[in-house]
């Protein structure tokens, strides 16, 4: 993001991780403070450089976090797992 985000209080939430699945079935973690427009970017062509082209995009999992800071936490994790433990996650 381009603002920088130093402390939690200026960034109350709430934030979402999300992640979405890309026409070729491969996912995408993030996190935002708006999912509806933050999809539409991404089905747009812009946003994250590693969506372009790859779009549509569907959003298979979203979470609701206070601040950006844990919501950005949940992102590294998503990113972090295996594709198993991400289907497993979607379908909690």
């Amino acid at each position: 993001m381009g603002s920088s985000l130093k402390n939690d209080a200026s960034t109350r939430g709430p934030y979402w991780a999300y992640m979405v699945e890309c026409k070729y079935g491969t996912y995408y973690a993030g996190y935002t403070n708006d999912v509806k427009k933050r999809i539409a970017k991404h089905n747009d062509g812009k946003g994250a450089k590693y969506l372009r082209g790859k779009g549509p995009v569907k959003l298979i999992y979203k979470k609701k976090y206070s601040t950006a800071k844990k919501a950005r936490a949940q992102e590294r994790l998503i990113k972090s797992l295996t594709r198993k433990q991400k289907e497993a996650l979607v379908h909690e």
